[in-house]
């Protein structure tokens, strides 16, 4: 049996999680859909999925030849289209994810932008505020904010932003302005979970890292909805700088304790590790990197440092 209809049989497989499913994506019999993944098997001396009458799960053998089986298709595939002229115009459909915030504040003017410049692509942007696994998942390309950890993952950096406390105002002129990190235990605290770890608070005090525990008055797992309650005035809040640059401008928030304020965290536009990159992906790695670096730029408080500080996965 072929063993490229193999591979392309065992990733429909395991990406619709059922053989009847995947026989009908492929226009496959059911029969067929088993005789390639046993032929697999029989080739790789091992199961790659367990199945029962009631279920299916791919094994850990199926999982590790899962991203190589991709891998594979999808160069093949890039070079079938290079051979024949068809990658000179972008086509196709890319998945793209980032966080939240970051979508609605930055990305997707990005992304209409490149869809109006690029007609014959289509794209899927997936907002989650966790770290996908790009390969498992699917996703073509992701806008990340931190240090990147050791991966199969290309990173192209496109800027920086910071961790940043502030308030309302009103806020300030009622209850004071703390001086000291110590004195954010004397005031109300809106702890944003995804920045707020453990409700502590870090911090750069000279060149050492430092961290602060305290009980907030209010816990959010929502960065909207954090900084909404603190411009209502309910207490003082953390955010990244690109959030809340122009309610700073605007005077509706004000910086809190800047001199402590963490060293900046990387972002990057990550991809996973080919030897070919389709067109429609190096297309918008192209387009959208200079626009992000600006919008980062335009959304940058001054006084940011160098080195770099975690801020995963916002």
């Amino acid at each position: 049996m072929d063993r490229l209809h193999e591979l392309e049989v065992f990733v429909a497989v395991a990406d619709a999680g059922s053989f009847a499913r995947a026989g009908t994506r492929l226009r496959l019999s059911p029969p067929a859909v088993t005789r390639a993944i046993s032929a697999l098997e029989d080739r790789l001396g091992a199961r790659v999925f367990n199945r029962t009458t009631r279920s299916l799960t791919i094994t850990d053998v199926g999982q590790r030849f899962l991203e190589s089986a991709r891998r594979i298709l999808n160069e093949l595939d890039t070079a079938e289209k290079e051979a024949v002229g068809e990658t000179a115009v972008p086509n196709g459909h890319l998945t793209l994810t980032t966080s939240v915030t970051f979508g609605r504040t930055a990305l997707m003017p990005v992304v209409c932008g490149f869809l109006d410049e690029h007609p014959r692509v289509t794209m899927s942007v997936l907002l989650l505020d966790r770290v996908a696994n790009l390969v498992e998942e699917g996703i073509d390309l992701a806008v990340r904010i931190g240090p990147l950890p050791d991966s199969n993952l290309v990173g192209k950096k496109i800027g920086t932003v910071r961790r940043i406390l502030v308030a309302s105002p009103d806020y300030l002129r009622q209850r004071g302005t703390p001086k000291t990190p110590a004195d954010l235990r004397l005031h109300s605290v809106i702890a944003f979970t995804g920045l707020m770890p453990n409700r502590e608070w870090r911090f750069l005090d000279g060149k050492k890292g430092h961290s602060i525990s305290f009980a907030p008055r209010l816990e959010i797992n929502d960065a909207a909805m954090s900084l909404a309650a603190a411009e209502m005035g309910e207490g003082i809040t953390v955010a990244l700088t690109y959030m809340v640059a122009d309610k700073i401008r605007d005077g509706r928030l004000a910086p809190v304790l800047e001199e402590f304020t963490p060293s900046p965290a990387p972002v990057h536009i990550v991809y996973p590790q080919s030897r070919l990159v389709s067109p429609k992906l190096r297309a918008f790695i192209d387009f959208a990197a200079p626009r992000l670096r600006t919008t980062l730029d335009s959304l940058t408080l001054p006084g940011a440092n160098a080195k770099s500080h975690q801020a995963d996965g916002l």
